[in-house]
C-alpha cells in the first residue's frame, strides 16, 4: 500500500520564511513565559526538598490536603493534582516542601504521619516519597544543563566532519528550536522539569537530529546526480523523496507516546508530554527549520551564487 506517491513534488522551502517566523514567535511565547515565572519550574530532583505522591480512598481537594498539612505544622507545602488519562483524578496528589534546618528524615516521617493522621491510615496510601537535598539538587541542575549542551555541540561537530557545516548549523539549530518549543511548554502548561525530563530531552534531541539526517544524507546523494540544479529546488526533492519515512516513522512513535501519556499513569505523564511535543516540533524543524537554515547559509556564505528557492 502506497501512502505517499513517489512522484510528490511540494515546494517545502516556498514559503520557509513564514515557518521560521512561527517558529520564532512559538519559542518567544515560551521565552516570555519563563522570564515571567522566574526560569523554568524545577522538580525536586533539582530545586532539593521533599515529594509525597500519595492516593486518597475517596476523592478530595488539594486545599484539603493542603489544611491537613498545615494544621500539623507543615505550612507552605506545594499541594498538586496528579493526572491520570488527561484529567485530575481528585484522588491522586503531589506534595512538595522546602527541607528546612531539620533533619531530611524527620521532615519525611513527620509528613508522612501528618498525612496519616489527617485522613485516616486506612483512607490514604502513601506511593511515593522522595528527598533530595539542596546542595544534590543544584549539582544535578548543573550536570543536566551540561548534558544537553554538550550532546548538542557533540552533534554539530560530528555532523560538520561528516557532511558540510552548512548542514551541521541547520540540524542543530533544529534541535535547539526542538529544545526550546518543549521547555516553552513546559512552562506554560505549568509542568516541572526533573531528571526524567532530561532524559526526554535528550531523547528529542536523538530522535529529531536521526531524521535530519536522513533527508541531509539524501540531499549528498542527489548532489551528485543533479550537479546542475539549485539547491533549493534539490533539497525539495529530498525532502519529498524522505517524506514518506519521515510521516511514517513520526506517526509510529507519536500514536505509541500518546498511549503512554494517556494510560501510563502519573509517573511517567511529564516524560510522554515531554516526547509528545518533540515529536512534533521534530518532525516540523526537520522538513521547516533544519533545510532552510542551510540553505540560506549557503546562499549567503556559499562559493557561489545559487538560485533561490520559487517563490
Amino acid at each position: 500500500m502506497e501512502l505517499i506517491r513517489q512522484d510528490l513534488n511540494i515546494d517545502f522551502l516556498k514559503r520557509r520564511h513564514f515557518f521560521m517566523g512561527l517558529s520564532a514567535l512559538l519559542i518567544a511565547i515560551g521565552i516570555v513565559s519563563l522570564v515571567i515565572k522566574g526560569g523554568p519550574d524545577f522538580g525536586i530532583d533539582f530545586a532539593g526538598g521533599l515529594l509525597i505522591e500519595l492516593r486518597t480512598k475517596e476523592p478530595t481537594s488539594t486545599g484539603e490536603v493542603r489544611r491537613v498539612l498545615s494544621e500539623k505544622g507543615f505550612k507552605g507545602a506545594i499541594v498538586q493534582n496528579a493526572w491520570e488519562l488527561g484529567k485530575a483524578s481528585g484522588q491522586d496528589f503531589l506534595v512538595r516542601m522546602d527541607l528546612g534546618e531539620g533533619k531530611p528524615e524527620d521532615l519525611s516521617q513527620g509528613a508522612r504521619r501528618a498525612l496519616e493522621d489527617g485522613f485516616g491510615k486506612d483512607k490514604i496510601e502513601i506511593r511515593r516519597v522522595e528527598l533530595v537535598g539542596p546542595k544534590v539538587g543544584k549539582e544535578l541542575q548543573r550536570k543536566g544543563t551540561w548534558a544537553v549542551a554538550l550532546a548538542l555541540g557533540a552533534i554539530l561537530i560530528y555532523l560538520a566532519w561528516r557532511f558540510e557545516f552548512k548542514y551541521s548549523l541547520g540540524a542543530v539549530a533544529a534541535l535547539f528550536h526542538d529544545v526550546l518549543i518543549t521547555l516553552g511548554a513546559f512552562s506554560i502548561t505549568n509542568r516541572e522539569i526533573d531528571l526524567p525530563i532530561v532524559a526526554a530531552f535528550l531523547t528529542i534531541v536523538g530522535y529529531s537530529v536521526n531524521d535530519t539526517i536522513v533527508i541531509f544524507d539524501r540531499v549528498r546523494e542527489n548532489l551528485k546526480k543533479y550537479r546542475r540544479m539549485p539547491l533549493a529546488d534539490l533539497m525539495n526533492k529530498s525532502i519529498n523523496e524522505t517524506l514518506s519515512r519521515t510521516i511514517l516513522t513520526a506517526g509510529t512513535v507519536f500514536v505509541t507516546d500518546l498511549a503512554l501519556f494517556l494510560f501510563g499513569g502519573g509517573v511517567i505523564h511529564n516524560f510522554a508530554f515531554a516526547l509528545l511535543v518533540g515529536i512534533v516540533a521534530g518532525t516540523y524543524s526537520t522538513v521547516f527549520i533544519a533545510s532552510p537554515i542551510a540553505l540560506m547559509w549557503e546562499e549567503k556564505f556559499g562559493k557561489k551564487k545559487l538560485v533561490p528557492a520559487r517563490s
